[in-house]
């Protein structure tokens, strides 16, 4: 791919901020390869000074990192930089979230896994352009599970809680989680 093909625009600056070191390293020299101009950060903390100091032209941001929630790094870049392409990833996929996500300034909402290729469409993407479907979408079944997880985690693991909020009965919320997770 070129840059040419890839119309990134004058401003080539990317700020990619996640606390998985191997994933954010490959995702680095997978847009660099793709004519972005990198700058990476592993927290909250250090998104946010980048974000401060050098406001890029396109960042990917992950939600849920070591030292906090990856929007705080989104309010400071749309403050600093309104015009700036945002996307938003997580393991952790959630309407409620990437309502929030998209209401505090990210153009868009990524579940992971995504590959640089989803990012690079969801970072160009236009207006009324929508992205084509994931070539390997979540099954319905693996994403009730990452919903249950998440509401489990929510509750800090307390299996009662969690059975309540998801209006559930506490045998079979047992049951679920003691099971592996779905492909």
């Amino acid at each position: 791919m070129t840059t040419e093909k890839l119309n990134i625009g004058d401003d080539k600056s990317l700020l990619l901020v996640d606390d998985d070191e191997p994933f954010l390293r490959r995702l680095t020299r997978a847009m660099e390869k793709r004519g972005f101009e990198v700058e990476m950060a592993g927290s909250v903390a250090a998104g946010k000074a980048i974000s401060t100091a050098r406001p890029p032209a396109y960042a990917v941001v992950d939600l849920r990192l070591e030292d906090g929630n990856g929007l705080d790094v989104v309010e400071v870049l749309r403050a600093k930089r309104p015009d700036s392409r945002i996307v938003v990833l997580t393991g952790y996929g959630a309407i409620a979230t990437a309502v929030a996500a998209v209401k505090i300034g990210a153009t868009d909402y990524l579940s992971k896994p995504a590959d640089a290729n989803d990012i690079t469409n969801a970072l160009l993407a236009t207006g009324d352009d929508l992205p084509p479907p994931p070539e390997n979408p979540m099954s319905a079944d693996r994403v009730r599970w990452e919903h249950i997880q998440r509401v489990y985690e929510l509750c800090d693991r307390n299996v009662s809680e969690t059975a309540r909020r998801l209006n559930m009965h506490r045998r079979t919320l047992q049951r679920i989680l003691a099971k592996r997770s779905p492909k």
